[in-house]
């Protein structure tokens, strides 16, 4: 009996390797259509979003120019990769505690559940420390973070699959 729990326990264990490369994936795929949407629909600089996420790290000066910056892209790409892995590793934490790994539509559920609250602890809880985030609330800014834990969910149930 022991012997069989151990080994039940062992296999429901986080891959995280697999929860790291998921969620630096998944950032990586979120970054990319937010440079295109930016650029290609919005009216806005296409470096706006790199100017907003870097201020987190080097303040809200940050925000005076949206033109193009070496410095505040290298820190805007660093910030969102890490924060990308910081998040599929917690959302892989979760998908392996609650059993949601069982099949791909569940996994899928979780990540865009997980999305969803990412979004709203992001744009209504921390808006607070970082309130130039407000101004992008709104359908859009959802539909990244849906797609960021939907992607991170998936990428994580194939790669764990793989092992």
């Amino acid at each position: 009996m022991d012997l069989n729990l151990r080994s039940y326990q062992e296999q429901h264990l986080p891959d995280w390797p697999a929860a790291a490369t998921a969620g630096f994936a998944a950032g990586a795929v979120v970054m990319v259509l937010e440079l295109f949407w930016t650029a290609l629909v919005s009216d806005s600089s296409p470096w706006a979003v790199s100017h907003m996420l870097a201020a987190v790290v080097m303040g809200p000066e940050t925000l005076q120019s949206p033109d193009f910056s070496v410095t505040v892209v290298a820190v805007a790409l660093a910030a969102h990769y890490v924060l990308g892995v910081v998040f599929g590793l917690m959302l892989v934490a979760i998908i392996v505690h609650f059993r949601l790994d069982s099949s791909v539509g569940m996994t899928a559920l979780a990540g865009a559940v997980f999305g969803a609250a990412l979004y709203l602890i992001n744009f209504y809880g921390m808006t607070y420390f970082f309130p130039w985030f407000v101004d992008w609330r709104g359908s859009q800014t959802l539909l990244a973070h849906l797609i960021f834990g939907e992607t991170a969910a998936l990428l994580y149930w194939e790669l764990n699959r793989q092992n």
